[in-house]
């Protein structure tokens, strides 16, 4: 049975909100009567602590749920074995690693040992500023996110030299994968990993893959603030989705305008990383999840990043290390990606983009359709 959110989606997607408002007029290599396909969508909240949504075209409305429920049953897959909360019985996941770490490696599925290889890499060949290594630090930053939640009048923020000690058990070259017998082995009783800045993305991006080679050819998964859009819109009129990007200031209350941009894509993922998507107050100041591994304490630059590229889970990655970047270092780190357009919202309300991005931008004049 399809499962359906009956909550408010655009408070629900954290940062990205889905507006089948497609685009184009082009009808080149699309199935000659795109009159047969019609748009449907599918949304469940059992997978990495978010609301994920699925629209898509199809012939027909059973077509498309068998569709969405392979995509359901494959994100609850990989959030098992990303989770480092839960254990599930007959799975090991990353709990599992962290639960023996300094004892002995754990033999775990090649999913995991993907994951973190490409976070491992991504790492060197990035940015240090997302390290999946970082869990020993980011635990505790947990912990008193959820005594500020039970009792906000008495919310703190971490000692500075209990999050010191903490970021001595960070290295993640103690992070030790063989991947001929399968095994991950953290080489210090005392860290543990933290995939949150990047498992998300990266299972969207898989699903999103293994779902076009099953099939469907024209469609979103939008997991939180990580949308992975293929194909295009079959309605015969349009040629790109309209991806529509939250305005943080709605999420707090401070605006009734939920929607700051509109930006139009085909085969993109937009990831946006923002202060409004889990955080607590001490005071007036909000102390959110992005922890940047030099102060130990939660990005103070901007209000929310946004990148649009290619793959969701390089996509996910890099918004963080955009979000903890200064603004010049942040957009020239950006500018020498191939690929790759950012737009950052300061906490002032000012708004920079990338060239690139500018041209896919509703408020810059870009537009559904594409010109005759």
């Amino acid at each position: 049975m399809k499962k359906s959110i009956s909550r408010s989606i655009p408070l629900m997607l954290a940062g990205i909100l889905i507006f089948v408002f497609l685009a184009g007029c082009e009808k080149s290599q699309e199935p000659a009567d795109q009159s047969v396909y019609k748009k449907y969508s599918y949304s469940f909240m059992d997978t990495f602590d978010t609301v994920t949504q699925v629209v898509g075209y199809t012939e027909t409305e059973e077509k498309f749920n068998e569709y969405a429920e392979k995509i359901h049953e494959r994100m609850m897959e990989l959030h098992k074995l990303y989770d480092i909360y839960n254990d599930y019985e007959g799975i090991n996941n990353i709990k599992t690693i962290n639960d023996n770490a300094g004892v002995k490696p754990v033999k775990v599925d090649r999913e995991i040992i993907d994951l973190i290889l490409f976070s491992k890499q991504m790492y060197e060949e990035m940015g240090t500023q997302t390290n999946i290594a970082l869990g020993s630090v980011l635990k505790i930053w947990h912990e008193y996110r959820d005594e500020a939640e039970a009792n906000p009048a008495d919310a703190k923020i971490p000692p500075m030299d209990v999050l010191r000690a903490a970021n001595e058990h960070t290295d993640i070259n103690k992070v030790i994968v063989d991947v001929g017998d399968s095994t991950v082995y953290l080489n210090d009783p005392l860290m543990s990993l933290d995939v949150g800045g990047v498992a998300k993305g990266y299972a969207t991006e898989i699903v999103a893959k293994e779902i076009v080679n099953e099939g469907l050819i024209s469609g979103i998964i939008s997991a939180g603030g990580n949308v992975r859009t293929f194909g295009k819109p079959m309605d015969d009129t349009r040629d790109r989705w309209g991806i529509g990007i939250q305005n943080p200031d709605s999420i707090l209350g401070n605006s009734d305008e939920n929607i700051l941009e509109t930006i139009y894509v085909t085969d993109k993922s937009i990831v946006t990383s923002g202060d409004y998507q889990r955080f607590y107050k001490v005071g007036d100041k909000i102390m959110h999840h992005i922890i940047d591994p030099e102060t130990l304490m939660p990005g103070d630059y901007y209000r929310a990043v946004t990148i649009v590229t290619e793959d969701s889970g390089k996509a996910d990655f890099m918004s963080k290390i955009v979000f903890l970047l200064p603004f010049e270092k942040s957009k020239a780190f950006v500018d020498s990606l191939d690929g790759v357009e950012a737009i950052w919202v300061f906490k002032d309300g000012k708004i920079e983009t990338t060239d690139g991005l500018k041209e896919i931008m509703k408020s810059n004049g870009a537009t559904a359709a594409v010109d005759k």
